[in-house]
């Protein structure tokens, strides 16, 4: 009986919302027919057979609406459905104001995330404090600015405050040294040439450090990856057919010049369709060898950075469909994995149809969004696409690994492209993709959220797993009424099956581990599991948190651990205890330098995350 209510009654505080009662025909006929013994005490039976239906049905919704709202008084959750195991996923509300809807976000080893906007938008809904107004002449929308654009979010308390830029961010890319800080290039306008900071701390001072004027070119729409040796390579952006390096003027040990400049990519040039520029935002991946691949429009290299030198050029994805802004796919690096032959393999999901950004700006009309996802693996002699199709086709979504090596494909429209007003349709039931099935068993659909995420969102993983989820402002300033899809300054989490409260007896918990982990040494990791199964498999594996702007997660890499002795019971206190044996990353290419999330990985539950160096 009360399972039959929970799926149409929800409290939240001390409203109760009884729509559904009266207006679900179903709910009704199942009150007409329950066996009311099992709902009111034995004493009232007798009294309710001698009176009316009409009257029986009154005193069973009175019942409920009695225990609910005492229910209601310890608690602020919203009741959830029993039958619902989270098979498909579960979504959750954290805020509905943060402030800014964030286009940039990025995790830091302090488990706080960097959020940004733009600043040429107007005041936003957060202000600046003490009256830390920013004054820019140059800015053509408003020129004295008392609002913040970026915030701070931190995850354990779910607490933000808002931080100040002044140079304009819109639509730079982003990287994290190997001492954790946060380095930002480019934007828009006065923000183009810049490069800022963050270093994280765990006080209420820190905040960005700005550098106009570094950068040798300006960087709008650009790609910034992480480096073996530590530097960031910044890669295109609007009409900069080029790539150069942060920090600049530091001499490369792998060859005679100095990287004081930028260096000519021919290839992004060449990926240019004219009236469209689709080559923006290119897709970068490190290669375990050192190289890089890069996708932009259709078409696929790898490169020798250091040598400025393409050394393999790839097929063009099947289709000819474009992938990047504004037809807006997204990409991935398929987790390495030390303890096989190494096979790196990237792959790109979704996209628009060839011309459908000109139709949206001639006719108005919304092409459906491209559902295919293609593979490509890279040490092939003669590398090729494996295509295969989506359960939903989709534009602007965003691509995550989660801990166990699936990626989730979350955001986005089912119609249309990027830019202001330029989708319709939009998705909101993410996919999981899980890599090593086999082919046509790959996509599981999940549950769906009530907040549409378009152009301008975002999403990232956070180390105990989840997915947060934040942004979508298809409007040219902040909107929220009278336009189709408002400006959304909500933050939600997505929380993977994994999660599941069916899953936690298989969830280990990882008790110690050396937090420093060096190149082909050992590390001993100790932990816990309620439910140890001896024929699953475990796996150690670190993840490299990714700068999401515009459906490309820069950065983005997974490293499964070579295993060197398996697991090993240690003993029985409270609950058992475990240890596994693995070895360091083999090589700088394979993992930066840098900060890593380490995830136990028993039965395909992944524990809470720990933070790891690599050095």
């Amino acid at each position: 009986m009360f399972k039959i209510f929970t799926e149409t009654i929800y409290y939240n505080k001390n409203q109760i919302n009884m729509k559904n009662i009266f207006q679900n025909t179903h709910l009704v006929v199942c009150l007409q027919l329950v066996n009311l013994n099992t709902v009111l005490n034995q004493k009232h039976t007798n009294l309710l057979r001698n009176t009316s239906p009409a009257l029986q049905l009154k005193m069973v919704i009175k019942f409920i609406i009695i225990t609910l709202l005492t229910l209601a008084a310890i608690t602020t959750e919203p009741v959830i459905p029993q039958e619902t195991s989270g098979l498909e996923g579960e979504w959750q509300l954290l805020h509905k104001n943060i402030g800014i809807s964030p286009m940039h976000m990025q995790l830091l080893h302090n488990d706080k995330v960097v959020m940004f906007d733009r600043t040429d938008i107007g005041p936003s809904n957060i202000s600046l404090p003490f009256n830390l107004c920013r004054y820019d002449p140059f800015d053509s929308v408003l020129q004295k600015d008392c609002t913040a654009h970026s915030i701070l979010y931190d995850i354990g308390t779910n607490t933000f405050r808002p931080l100040s830029i002044r140079t304009d961010t819109w639509c730079s890319s982003g990287a994290v040294l190997a001492d954790g800080t946060l380095i930002q290039t480019g934007g828009y306008n006065d923000g183009d040439h810049t490069v800022r900071t963050m270093v994280p701390c765990d006080n209420e001072v820190c905040d960005w450090i700005e550098f106009p004027g570094y950068l040798t070119e300006p960087r709008w729409f650009s790609t910034d990856q992480l480096l073996p040796d530590g530097r960031v390579i910044i890669v295109g952006g609007r009409r900069q057919f080029s790539y150069e390096f942060y920090p600049t003027g530091l001499a490369d040990y792998f060859s005679s010049f100095v990287n004081s400049s930028s260096y000519l990519l021919d290839f992004l040039k060449g990926t240019n369709d004219g009236v469209i520029e689709n080559n923006l935002y290119p897709f970068v991946h490190l290669l375990p060898d050192g190289n890089l691949f890069i996708f932009v429009n259709v078409r696929s290299v790898v490169i020798d950075y250091k040598h400025n030198q393409v050394v393999k050029y790839l097929p063009p994805i099947t289709g000819e469909d474009p992938r990047n802004y504004p037809y807006s796919g997204s990409s991935v690096l398929l987790p390495l994995d030390e303890n096989t032959l190494m096979e790196p393999e990237v792959m790109v999901c979704g996209g628009a149809q060839r011309d459908a950004y000109l139709d949206i700006q001639r006719h108005r009309t919304f092409a459906r969004a491209v559902p295919t996802c293609g593979r490509i693996k890279l040490s092939d002699e003669n590398p090729s696409w494996e295509m295969e199709t989506m359960p939903i086709g989709r534009v602007m979504g965003d691509m995550v690994i989660l801990p166990n090596g699936d990626v989730i494909i979350i955001n986005g429209a089912g119609s249309g492209t990027a830019g202001w007003d330029n989708a319709r349709d939009p998705v909101t039931r993410p996919v999981i993709y899980h890599p090593n099935n086999l082919p046509n068993t790959r996509f599981s659909v999940m549950q769906s959220t009530s907040i549409p995420r378009l152009y301008n969102s975002g999403a990232i993983l956070v180390t105990d797993g989840r997915v947060l989820v934040a942004g979508s402002n298809p409007n040219q300033f902040y909107n929220f009424t009278n336009v189709e899809f408002p400006t959304d300054l909500s933050l939600e989490a997505f929380s993977p099956p994994y999660l599941t409260k069916e899953n936690a007896p298989l969830r280990p918990v990882i008790v110690s581990l050396d937090e420093i982990i060096e190149y082909k040494k050992q590390l001993m990791v100790t932990f816990t599991v309620v439910k140890y199964l001896k024929l699953a498999k475990v796996t150690v594996r670190i993840i490299a948190p990714s700068f999401t702007t515009h459906s490309l997660g820069m950065n983005q890499r997974m490293v499964v651990l070579q295993e060197v002795r398996n697991v090993s019971f240690v003993g029985e206190l409270l609950v058992r205890t475990y240890t596994i044996v693995v070895v360091g990353p083999s090589t700088a290419e394979i993992a930066p330098p840098g900060y890593y999330i380490l995830y136990l990985v028993h039965a395909g539950v992944p524990s809470p995350g720990k933070w790891v160096k690599v050095q």
